[in-house]
C-alpha cells in the first residue's frame, strides 16, 4: 500500500499545474492532502477527473483558508472529521480514515504565525491533538501524515541557528511538542529510516528558496510503533513540484 501526503497549498491552483500527471506517476493507493484553501463542493469539483477513488473532504468555516481531502482507492470502513475539541474544529484540519488494521489521519497542524500570534494555541493544539491520536491508538494502530509545521531538529531545516525561537515552526514549544508526539511512542519514519539524510519538504516561495535548496522538513509520517516492521519506504519525493511543499510516501505492507 502507498501512502502519499502533499501540502498542495491551493487545491484549485495546483490542479492547473501538472497535479493530476503527478498524481498518476506517484500511484498513491491513499492520498492526503492539506491545505485546499477551497470549500468541499470546490474540491469535489476540482478533483471530478481522479476516477477509481472515494472521496472525503474537510474545509475549514472561513473561505480559502486550510482544509483537508482524504482520497482513497480502498473504501474506508468510516472517515470522520475533526478532533471533537470546538476551539480546534472549525478549520477542517483533522481527517480520520478507519482501515482494516489501522486509522489513518490526514493532519494540518496550525502554523504559529509570522509573529507568533497564534504560539500559545498551538501549543494546546499539539497537546490535545496527541490526546486524539492516543485515544485511536487504544482500538488500532495509527499512521498521522501531513504537514506538522515544525522543523523537529537542526538537520531539518537550512538555517537552525538564525530561526531558532524567531520563526514559526522552529521555536521550542513547537519542537517541545514534536517530542512528546515521539516520547508517546509515536515514531517519525523517515528519520527512522534516514538517520542523517539532509531532506526537505517546503521551501518559501521567496528568495529563489527552492533553486537554493533552503527549506525545511515539516511534513511527516509519524507511525504507531507495532507499524514500524512493516514500513517498506518512507520518502521524500523533491522532484514533484506545483507547491511550495513537495509530496511525501510512505509504502507499508498489510
Amino acid at each position: 500500500m502507498r501512502i502519499i501526503s502533499w501540502n498542495v497549498n491551493g487545491i484549485r491552483a495546483v490542479a492547473k499545474k501538472d497535479f493530476f500527471e503527478s498524481i498518476n506517476k506517484m500511484e498513491p493507493d491513499i492520498l492526503c492532502l492539506q491545505e485546499t484553501k477551497a470549500q468541499d463542493h470546490e474540491v469535489e469539483e476540482t478533483l471530478s477527473a481522479m476516477e477509481h477513488y472515494t472521496m472525503h473532504y474537510n474545509s475549514a468555516d472561513k473561505k480559502g483558508y486550510s482544509g483537508t481531502a482524504l482520497i482513497s482507492k480502498i473504501d474506508p470502513i468510516a472517515v470522520t472529521k475533526d478532533m471533537q475539541v470546538s476551539e480546534h474544529d472549525s478549520e477542517g484540519r483533522i481527517q480520520c480514515a478507519e482501515y482494516n488494521d489501522f486509522y489513518l489521519v490526514n493532519v494540518y497542524v496550525p502554523n504559529s504565525g509570522q509573529q507568533l500570534d497564534r504560539l500559545d494555541y498551538r501549543k494546546q493544539w499539539d497537546t490535545d491533538f496527541l490526546k486524539y491520536l492516543k485515544n485511536l491508538e487504544k482500538t488500532k494502530p495509527v499512521i498521522a501524515c501531513g504537514d506538522f509545521n515544525v522543523a523537529h531538529r537542526a538537520i531539518d531545516l537550512k538555517n537552525d541557528k538564525s530561526n531558532y525561537n524567531k520563526t514559526a515552526g522552529y521555536t521550542q514549544i513547537e519542537i517541545d511538542g514534536m517530542d512528546n508526539f515521539i516520547e508517546a511512542g509515536f515514531v517519525d519514519s523517515f528519520r527512522h529510516f534516514h538517520p542523517d539524510t539532509i531532506a526537505y519538504t517546503y521551501w518559501s516561495y521567496r528568495f529563489k528558496s527552492r533553486e537554493r535548496n533552503t527549506g525545511w522538513r515539516i511534513d511527516y509520517f509519524l507511525v504507531s510503533k507495532s507499524l514500524v516492521d512493516r514500513i517498506k519506504s518512507v520518502d521524500i519525493l523533491s522532484d514533484y513540484f506545483g507547491s511550495d511543499h513537495c509530496p511525501i510516501s510512505l509504502e507499508i505492507e498489510f
